[in-house]
């Protein structure tokens, strides 16, 4: 490995780890999960590259009610996690009743799923199987692609980044790979997906919104952490 990907990999890391941690407070103080709240984890990791992923599995007191949902077999992370259950899906429709779970899990996956269509449609089985949820994910305007570590490329259109990437050897990078969002295509496919009432928080690093927590669902106004934090908005 050349010096300079052995720089961008540790810079990585230690974005991601702080970024994680950050975002692992906020779940913990907005949501305040309690010892017999079910949680769903849409998309987990299968091979972890750092020490910081599968944050949910390594730092939840509870693993037993943890159900994570995936698309790839999980015999390797049933492996390292024998305490929590892990169910494969076609990528759509959840396997799951209506309100199935107290509280659904979803870090930086939103983005990887398909094209808008699906983005909603993830949006929508969300809500559906959880009561309350709490979703990240990149903001397409932070200067820096975060996947790539490309900087302002990708604030292009989808298909001129994508020629990029194929030119720059990283087409592992393209199609439905990622589909980044910004703000405004949060807020519309939100109001597309029917959910009337979220929170969309914005955490900065140097200055930038780097990415997004939308906290959503039937518990949302119920949330007293949540109500009296009137710096964010809820959305109606």
């Amino acid at each position: 490995m050349s010096i300079k990907k052995k720089i961008q990999k540790y810079l990585s890391y230690k974005i991601s780890a702080y970024n994680r941690k950050r975002k692992w407070k906020l779940f913990r103080e907005f949501i305040n999960p309690k010892e017999q709240d079910t949680i769903l984890d849409v998309g987990f990791m299968i091979k972890e590259r750092f020490d910081v992923d599968n944050y949910l599995e390594k730092n939840y007191p509870y693993p037993e009610n943890i159900t994570a949902l995936g698309v790839e077999d999980a015999d390797e992370f049933i492996k390292k996690y024998p305490h929590i259950k892990a169910v494969k899906y076609d990528g759509k429709i959840f396997p799951f009743p209506d309100k199935s779970f107290d509280i659904c899990w979803s870090n930086a996956v939103i983005e990887h799923v398909g094209g808008r269509e699906r983005q909603v449609l993830f949006l929508k089985e969300i809500n559906r199987v959880a009561k309350i949820a709490y979703i990240t994910t990149p903001n397409k305007y932070f200067p820096v692609e975060v996947h790539t570590l490309t900087p302002l490329m990708h604030m292009l259109p989808k298909k001129t980044f994508d020629k990029y990437l194929l030119l720059t050897n990283r087409k592992w990078a393209t199609g439905d790979f990622m589909n980044i969002l910004s703000l405004k295509d949060i807020n519309s496919m939100m109001k597309e997906a029917g959910i009337k009432h979220y929170k969309v928080i914005k955490n900065k690093f140097m200055l930038f919104d780097m990415d997004f927590v939308i906290i959503f669902g039937d518990s949302l106004i119920d949330s007293a952490y949540l109500q009296k934090y009137k710096k964010i908005e809820l959305r109606t």
